[in-house]
């Protein structure tokens, strides 16, 4: 009797890990999708901003050249107006450089790919049941602590990413495949159908 109760005392514990394993699993996979998200959209919204100066650049040049060559006060009020919306974009890429911060963006969704990827092994080693609850529990605590730094070295993260990372892995399933699609990769032995 006593056994029984123990083995279903045992058996509820790696039930309850398992749910936070599922839990912090999910969670890592919404982090790292949504920090590729963020690198993505700066690194568009940089390259906007890089066009945007050269265009603006010939602009002006353009202006002041025309000035200079005869067409007058236009032409000069052209290149003034123009230089200035130039000056405030360079002004707002001084200050705040997207490029480095896609790449820090970058860096942290590369970090928490590690670490999803040890949740995901850490799930299939519970799922086996060869490792005792106190080993499983002590490699948890390390990934806690390894999430822990990623996130204490990465930049915020913001809504627009975050509901971008939600259509991937939601809508476009960015996370989902189809035994078909992994045994493409596979070779012959390692295929679940023929």
């Amino acid at each position: 009797m006593e056994t029984n109760i123990q083995n279903k005392l045992e058996e509820d514990s790696y039930r309850i890990l398992e749910g936070q394993l599922r839990e912090c699993y999910g969670r890592v996979i919404y982090t790292h999708k949504t920090h590729e998200k963020c690198a993505d959209l700066l690194f568009r919204k940089h390259s906007t901003i890089k066009i945007w100066q050269i265009v603006l650049s010939a602009l002006t040049t353009g202006g002041f050249v025309s000035s200079f060559l005869g067409s007058g006060n236009i032409g000069a009020t052209i290149g003034v107006v123009i230089s200035t919306v130039l000056l405030v974009l360079n002004a707002y890429t001084k200050n705040y450089d997207l490029g480095e911060l896609a790449q820090k963006h970058k860096k942290a969704a590369n970090d928490i790919w590690l670490i999803r990827e040890k949740y995901l092994s850490l799930l299939t080693d519970l799922a086996i049941g060869k490792k005792p609850l106190n080993i499983l529990q002590d490699e948890r605590d390390k990934l806690l602590a390894e999430l822990h730094s990623a996130y204490t070295g990465s930049p915020s993260t913001d809504y627009a990413a975050y509901k971008k990372a939600q259509e991937a892995l939601k809508k476009n399933e960015d996370m989902t495949f189809s035994d078909e699609e992994i045994d493409a990769f596979l070779p012959k032995e390692l295929k679940r159908k023929d």
